[in-house]
C-alpha cells in the first residue's frame, strides 16, 4: 500500500482536496508530548483515587481509540455503504469481529471467567418497541451525525471539528432518553430477553455454532449483492510500511476487527461486562442537569442498580474511563500520524450534528445501547436484541441516505470510489 497523504475526512463532511505525496506526515510531537502527559496525570490519578479496574480499562480504551483510528473502522459507513451501492466489504469486517467475539465470549461466560473474581455477564436485553424505535432512530442519527458512538469518540480525538457539536447533543439526547426510559420500557410492549446460549437449550457450544452459521450466511449474502451490484471497491488509506505501520499507517479492516474482538473480550473479563459506550453520556448529562437543581434521582433510570453512579465520582464508572481513553487513544493515533488538525464547520453540517447527536442518544437509551454495546456486545453476548438492532439500525440508514442531502452530505454512487 502507497505511502500518501490524501487523508479522507473521517465523516462526510466535504473537505478540501489535499496534495498526494510520497512521503508521510511528520509526527506533531508537541501534540503526541501533550497527550502522553494528560494520559499520564489521569493514569496516576485513577490508580490514587480508583481501584486497580480503572487503571486497566484506560489502558483497554486506548488500545480501542488508537485501533478504531488507524483502521478509520467504521460502523456508519459500513452501512451507508451497504445500503446505498452494495458494498459489502466493511460490513464483512463486523462479521469477522463478531465471529472472533463469540469465540472469546462463549468461554468467558460459561465459566465465568473473570481477571478480579467477579460476576461475568454479557448484554442480553428485552425485545420490544423500545429497541425497535430507538435502534431505527440510532440508524437515521449515526448518517446525519457523521459517526456512530465509537466514532464520534475516535473523530473528536482526530480533532474533527463537527463532532464536537455531535458528542455535545449525543449527551443531551442520551439524557432526555434516560428521563423518558420508563414510558417506553413499562408502557410499551416488549418480550422477554432472549439469549441465544440460555433462552433456546442450546448451550453457549451449540449458540456459537449457530452465530458463526449466521455470519457466514450474511457475508455470503453481502457477495452476492456485490457480484450483482458491481459495486466501488473501498479506496486505499495512507499508511506506512513495516513495523511502522502499527503507529503511523493505515490497518488493514480484518486486524482492525481482530484486535476489536480481543480487546472487548479483555473488558468483559476486566469489569464484569463488555465494552460500552453510551451510558456514561447519560451519567454525564444527568450529573450536569443535577447541578443546575434537576431531580434526575427521581428519574426510573437513576433507580436501581444504577442509582450508585449518580452519586459517585465520573471517575468511578468504568465505561466513562473507557470513553476517555478511547479519545486520548484516537488523539496519539492521529498526531502519530501526523494528521491532527480541526475542521471548518458549518451550518449545515452542524445542524446535521446536532440532529444526529440527539437521535443516536435517545435512540440509544431507548434501544439497551448503541452500535457498540448493543449491536457489537450484545451479538457477541448471544443477545437476539443484538441482532435485531442492526436489522433496524440498517432500515434507518436507508431512510437517512434520502436526507443526507439536505445538509450537504454525500451519499455513495455506484460509480465512485470511498474510504
Amino acid at each position: 500500500m502507497s505511502s500518501t497523504t490524501n487523508v479522507q475526512p473521517i465523516n462526510d463532511v466535504k473537505a478540501p482536496v489535499q496534495q498526494k505525496s510520497t512521503t508521510l506526515n511528520k509526527p506533531q510531537m508537541p501534540l503526541i508530548i501533550g497527550g502522553l502527559i494528560v494520559g499520564a496525570i489521569l493514569m496516576i490519578y485513577l490508580m490514587a483515587t480508583q481501584n486497580v479496574v480503572q487503571p486497566l480499562l484506560l489502558v483497554i480504551g486506548l488500545l480501542l481509540g488508537f485501533t478504531l483510528f488507524h483502521a478509520r473502522f467504521g460502523f456508519t459507513s459500513a452501512f451507508r455503504r451497504l445500503m446505498s451501492v452494495g458494498n459489502g466489504q466493511a460490513l464483512r469486517s463486523h462479521l469477522l469481529m463478531l465471529a472472533v467475539a463469540v469465540t472469546l465470549f462463549a468461554p468467558i461466560l460459561a465459566f465465568g471467567y473473570s481477571f478480579f473474581g467477579d460476576d461475568v455477564s454479557g448484554y442480553v436485553s428485552p425485545v420490544g418497541v423500545s429497541l425497535l424505535v430507538g435502534a431505527f432512530m440510532f440508524g437515521i442519527g449515526m448518517q446525519l451525525g457523521g459517526g456512530c458512538a465509537s466514532g464520534t469518540l475516535y473523530a473528536v480525538g482526530g480533532g474533527h471539528s463537527v463532532m464536537f457539536i455531535t458528542l455535545l447533543f449525543f449527551i443531551i439526547g442520551s439524557t432526555i432518553g434516560a428521563h423518558h426510559l420508563s414510558f417506553w420500557t413499562d408502557d410499551m410492549p416488549a418480550f422477554e430477553p432472549v439469549s441465544l446460549a440460555t433462552s433456546t437449550g442450546l448451550g453457549y457450544a451449540g449458540a456459537w455454532i449457530l452465530s458463526i452459521a449466521l455470519f457466514g450466511l450474511i457475508a455470503w449474502i453481502t457477495l452476492v449483492v456485490e457480484r450483482k451490484k458491481r459495486p466501488p471497491k473501498m479506496a486505499a488509506k495512507p499508511s506506512a510500511t513495516g513495523w511502522k505501520r502499527v503507529v503511523r499507517g493505515s490497518w488493514p479492516l480484518f486486524a482492525a476487527a481482530t484486535v476489536l474482538a480481543v480487546l472487548n473480550a479483555l473488558t468483559l473479563m476486566t469489569r464484569g461486562a463488555p465494552w460500552g459506550i453510551t451510558s456514561a453520556f447519560a451519567l454525564w448529562g444527568s450529573k450536569v442537569a443535577q447541578f443546575f437543581g434537576i431531580d434526575v434521582a427521581s428519574w426510573g433510570y437513576w433507580q436501581g442498580t444504577n442509582a450508585a453512579a449518580l452519586e459517585s465520582s465520573i471517575f468511578a464508572d468504568s465505561t466513562t474511563v473507557l470513553n476517555l481513553g478511547v479519545i486520548l487513544g484516537a488523539f496519539l493515533a492521529s498526531t502519530a500520524g501526523g494528521l491532527f488538525k480541526l475542521s471548518k464547520v458549518n451550518g449545515k453540517n452542524a445542524t446535521a450534528s446536532i440532529i444526529g447527536g440527539l437521535l443516536m442518544g435517545y435512540g440509544a437509551r431507548l434501544a439497551f445501547g448503541c452500535n457498540i454495546g448493543a449491536y457489537f456486545g450484545g451479538i457477541a453476548s448471544f443477545s437476539l436484541h443484538g441482532y435485531i438492532w442492526g436489522v433496524m439500525a440498517l432500515a434507518g440508514t436507508f431512510i437517512a441516505l434520502y436526507l443526507r442531502p439536505m445538509f450537504g452530505l454525500s451519499v455513495p454512487k455506484p460509480k465512485d470510489s470511498f474510504c
